[in-house]
This record gives structure tokens, C-alpha cells and sequence, in this order.
């Protein structure tokens, strides 16, 4: 039984529970599938930030993703004249095996690698409380990018994807809903400057946050 010490072991064991719960919860009662405007429909500008194009995802990555509905913009901040990516994901349901993926365990297959992870703590309008989102940053050769993601259920920020699947349970046994979404941040590093676009990332979440909570389903 010395397998059961290992961190990784006792960490997907209590994942493969949760599935199990959630599975036997949900399967003899029907599911919430909440209303939700297009993303398309997303604000074009917020702050100082205005959209500069759609980046179209690859059908080969919408496959793998599965989800509902997604948006992927680059927006130039008018102010410091810095480009960023905003990427959203929304799931409808997480009954049937879809759900998000952390977006760490995809950066391998790009050729990206993380350097740097932790958390990063973000006071927003609206809330009483900072969000706190992952914040890593990731290197490709001599370019890095700082990334900021969180999941969004409910008006609720989670950063930690254990953490999500506790509240995948719950929401499943009191709502008998599953939705929720992945918000993700991306913002390149110039002249190896971490700390700034690190604050050019919080500005964004900031700015982007309320337009968030009116699009995404309470």
C-alpha cells in the first residue's frame, strides 16, 4: 500500500471519486442546461482594450477541446500599445466526459514550456474579494509569454483544477448544472520583462471581468 503515499496517486484517485460521484448523481436526474448568449457576441472593446482580429482555432484543437462554444481575439491595449490574447471556453455540461483542459498540459505539444508557475491574486469590480487566477510563464526558445487562466462557474473564480471538480460535485448535486467555462489570458513577455506583463495581464482581467459576468451564466 506504500503506492497510496504518492501525491499524484491520492490526487487522481480522489479525481476518479469525484467522477464517480458526479456520475451517480446526475445520471437518474435530469441537467440544468443554462442559456447563453453566443461568444461571437462578446464585447469587441473593454477598457482601454479594442479587438484587432478572430484568431480561428484548428479543428484538430476544437476536437480535443470540446467545448460548446469558444472564443479566441487578440485586443491591442490603447495605452501601451500591447497586443493580448483572450480565449474563452464554455462548456454546456460536463456530464458526458467534456471539460476543460489545464491549459499547462497543452503547452508541451506547441513546443511551449513552463518556467514559472504560481498564483496571482486580482482585485475586480463587482467583488468584495480578489479573484485569484494561475499564473504562469511560458518560454519558446528566447520568447515567453505570461499566462493567466481561471475556471468561471456561477460567478465563481476558481484557479485550482481539483478544487473545480469539488465544486463540479456540488453544483451538480444542488443545481443539477455542470457548465462552466475556461478564461484564459495570454500576453507576451518583451525584453524579458516578466513583471510587466504580469501587470498588463491583471489590467486585462480587470478590464475584461464585468463583461464576463454579464455573458457567462450565473
Amino acid at each position: 500500500m506504500t503506492w497510496m503515499k504518492n501525491k499524484f496517486v491520492r490526487a487522481l484517485s480522489l479525481v476518479l471519486a469525484l467522477q464517480a460521484i458526479i456520475l451517480y448523481t446526475t445520471v437518474t436526474r435530469a441537467e440544468i442546461i443554462p442559456a447563453v448568449r453566443p461568444l461571437f457576441e462578446f464585447p469587441t472593446a473593454f477598457g482601454d482594450w479594442k479587438m484587432v482580429r478572430d484568431v480561428p482555432i484548428e479543428k484538430e484543437v476544437q476536437d480535443i477541446l470540446k467545448a460548446d462554444d469558444t472564443l479566441n481575439r487578440v485586443y491591442l491595449n490603447l495605452g501601451y500599445h500591447v497586443e493580448a490574447n483572450l480565449f474563452i471556453g464554455f462548456f454546456k455540461t460536463q456530464r458526458t466526459g467534456q471539460s476543460p483542459h489545464s491549459p499547462k498540459n497543452c503547452l508541451p505539444g506547441s513546443g511551449w514550456e513552463p518556467t514559472q508557475t504560481g498564483l496571482v491574486s486580482i482585485p475586480v469590480a463587482g467583488l468584495r474579494e480578489p479573484i485569484l487566477a494561475n499564473r504562469y510563464v511560458a518560454a519558446h526558445g528566447d520568447d515567453k509569454a505570461v499566462v493567466i487562466y481561471w475556471y468561471q462557474s456561477h460567478q465563481r473564480i476558481i484557479a485550482s483544477e481539483y478544487a473545480a471538480k469539488f465544486w463540479l460535485v456540488a453544483d451538480s448535486i444542488r443545481y443539477h448544472r455542470s457548465d462552466t467555462a475556461l478564461v484564459k489570458l495570454v500576453l507576451p513577455v518583451p525584453h524579458n520583462d516578466v513583471d510587466f506583463a504580469t501587470r498588463i495581464g491583471i489590467d486585462m482581467a480587470q478590464a475584461v471581468f464585468p463583461d464576463l459576468a454579464k455573458q457567462l451564466p450565473h
